[in-house]
């Protein structure tokens, strides 16, 4: 086989590929969402459980963390039915 035709025929098999991917996961997309903003949702309490007094075996892994989460954190405790922050000390709404 011409490696111009090779080259086509890897495009075309990439687009049915990604046309598979689609057509399989559609139906699946709202609980893959629901199902990733909960494991979120678990790693955002892991990483900031120790500033709201619960006792977090890994803070010392996470709290390195917390800079790149501060961003988020608001969404986080809004979705976790807290109106404002749960923290005294941090103030983001």
């Amino acid at each position: 086989m011409p490696p111009e035709k090779a080259g086509e025929w890897r495009a075309w098999l990439g687009k049915a590929r990604f046309f598979l991917e689609e057509t399989y996961s559609t139906r699946y997309r709202g609980a893959i969402a629901r199902a990733r903003r909960d494991e979120d949702d678990l790693f955002m309490l892991l990483v900031f459980s120790e500033m709201m007094g619960v006792p977090n075996p890994a803070s010392y892994y996470t709290l390195e963390l917390q800079p790149l989460l501060l961003q988020r954190f608001h969404d986080w405790h809004r979705r976790m039915g807290m109106e404002h922050s749960p923290l005294d000390h941090f103030r983001c709404c």
